[in-house]
């Protein structure tokens, strides 16, 4: 893409980055900042397929660093790497968290190595920096009794909104979906009962998800009710129709909104008596992959079954997988119980002596 063509903007209103001041400084070679940006945001939304809110959350991170490089009279074409470096340490110094700063290096990589590829620059200043090490916080999970608890108060809710909620909390909790591929799903993905449900994810990447036995009851119950749930409106009805979740208010996107969803799984959450600040479609992503690996699933198997490109972000689940192994040592290694039959055998011996005495 040229830098300086007005781009269509697929991505959502905010995430440009360009200022008129900066249309007015252009780099050497008559591309400024905002035009570089730009094209590099229309890339990410057009060529990588990534989501409104990705490119949203680029395009801020990108605006932040424009604003050093006019602090600091720096052009992108340009820049060296001591000098993102002290940008790093500027957001260290803004007490940002290391999660936050990793982001950002994450975005200026992708940044230099699209102008790179588009011969803006002959390097990427970017390689070569460290990222802020990040502690690895656990994932915030359910027990598989509170789970239980919110799947037994949906199937009390009236209705067909709460057949729907059924189908979602047995979707959800069966297949470990975002909660954007759960309310965006296709009607035809399950037209024919499957027992496998294909999943368009990031990057619309395809994969594979089992479904189980009781996911695919509660889709049933909701398939027999879910026209009942049509807008009125023929324009509306004919756009909504189309998905598996359809919006019954005839919205934009024509699905169930993750708004609306988040809305119904914290009053479901409050009515199962749970704190509704513990639950959400996350939560419930990690509960899947928690108790599965907690029941001998393969770490490779979630990672394939969640979309992980990569197995380092499936890892988070890992403290499962060593609990399980210390259970399995200590329950199956023939010396495990040997200091527990030692500890038992010198207090009968002492019992004895005391006996005797």
């Amino acid at each position: 893409m040229t830098p300086g063509a007005s781009p269509s903007r697929p991505w959502p209103r905010g995430a440009a980055v360009t200022e008129p001041e900066d249309r007015d400084r252009a780099a050497p070679g008559g591309a400024s900042f905002g035009s570089l940006a730009d094209a590099f945001l229309e890339m990410m939304a057009a060529e990588r397929g990534s989501s409104p809110r990705t490119v949203e959350s680029y395009g801020r991170d990108l605006a932040d660093f424009g604003a050093f490089l006019r602090a600091g009279q720096h052009s992108a074409l340009s820049v060296e790497r001591d000098s993102l470096r002290a940008y790093l340490g500027q957001l260290a110094g803004q007490g940002l968290s290391p999660r936050t700063q990793a982001r950002r290096l994450s975005c200026l990589r992708q940044f230099f190595g699209f102008l790179l590829v588009e011969r803006h620059r002959a390097d990427n200043p970017s390689l070569g920096l460290d990222s802020p090490r990040q502690g690895r916080p656990l994932p915030r999970v359910l027990s598989e009794e509170e789970v239980r608890a919110l799947l037994d108060t949906a199937r009390t809710l009236p209705g067909p909104n709460g057949v729907r909620m059924v189908a979602l909390m047995e979707l959800l909790y069966s297949t470990g979906l975002r909660v954007s591929e759960l309310v965006g799903l296709p009607a035809s993905a399950v037209a024919r009962d499957p027992a496998v449900l294909l999943v368009r994810g990031k990057g619309d990447r395809e994969r594979l998800v089992p479904l189980g036995d009781p996911a695919r009851a509660a889709l049933r119950d909701w398939l027999a009710v879910r026209d009942q749930t049509l807008p009125r409106s023929e324009a509306a009805r004919k756009r909504s129709a189309r998905f598996l979740f359809p919006s019954a208010r005839g919205s934009r996107d024509g699905h169930l909104g993750r708004d609306a969803f988040y809305r119904a799984l914290a009053d479901l959450a409050a009515r199962a008596g749970l704190d509704p600040g513990r639950v959400s479609p996350h939560v419930l992503r990690h509960c899947f992959a928690s108790h599965m690996l907690a029941h001998g699933a393969d770490l490779r198997g979630v990672q394939a079954m969640l979309g992980h490109e990569d197995i380092v972000t499936t890892e988070i689940y890992t403290h499962v997988l060593d609990a399980r192994l210390k259970a399995l040592v200590h329950s199956a290694h023939p010396l495990a119980g040997a200091d527990d039959a030692g500890a038992s055998a010198s207090t009968a011996g002492k019992s004895d002596s005391q006996d005797g005495d």
